[in-house]
């Protein structure tokens, strides 16, 4: 796919995947060796990591629909072959979170996927994108163990800048898109 047409992003939106839709691929092996070489990517290249989280879930039994989904992000590759991660020297020592969930994505067992990203100053330190263990009832929910993630791993990462010497002056802020699961963080009355 050297000369193939690049797209904008690397997921389409309206769509979602199925592990029941498609026909099976008649040998896996290719597929699951450009998903693995995606998924060592993502620790450059934060912005597929969403994508490349969608196709990992089906590489015990891969379908023609998953490997058309490879082949868009290999394509949204090719037209940003020059992103990646640019670390640099920043004097501000904040720690900003970013939150986000879908309530119900996955349509065949309708968990949510949260994901988040943490800037230390202007540069990106940590990110991820991961199927929610549980089925949420609410959006709420979902958003809230996604915001919940994402405090987890800035304390961690407080923690690790305390041991390197480099504490922290400033509380830790964590953006969410949803007033409910906002509502719900500040307000523990309402676990």
């Amino acid at each position: 796919m050297n000369s193939c047409k690049p797209c904008e992003t690397p997921v389409d939106t309206s769509s979602k995947l199925s592990a029941t839709e498609g026909d099976l691929l008649p040998d896996g092996t290719l597929y699951r060796s450009l998903a693995g070489a995606l998924h060592y990517l993502t620790f450059t290249r934060p912005d597929i990591s969403y994508a490349v989280q969608q196709v990992c879930l089906f590489m015990h039994a891969p379908r023609e629909p998953h490997f058309a989904f490879m082949k868009r992000i290999i394509r949204y590759i090719q037209g940003t072959i020059h992103y990646g991660l640019r670390l640099t020297v920043s004097p501000a020592t904040t720690l900003t979170a970013y939150s986000d969930a879908d309530w119900g994505g996955c349509p065949d067992s309708r968990r949510s996927t949260s994901g988040y990203c943490v800037n230390l100053g202007d540069n990106l330190v940590s990110w991820s994108s991961k199927r929610q263990p549980t089925v949420s009832r609410s959006s709420a929910e979902a958003e809230y163990r996604g915001v919940a993630n994402a405090v987890a791993e800035t304390s961690w990462l407080r923690n690790l800048l305390l041991e390197l010497h480099v504490p922290l002056r400033h509380a830790t802020i964590v953006y969410c898109d949803n007033v409910s699961a906002v509502y719900l963080s500040e307000n523990p009355v309402q676990h």
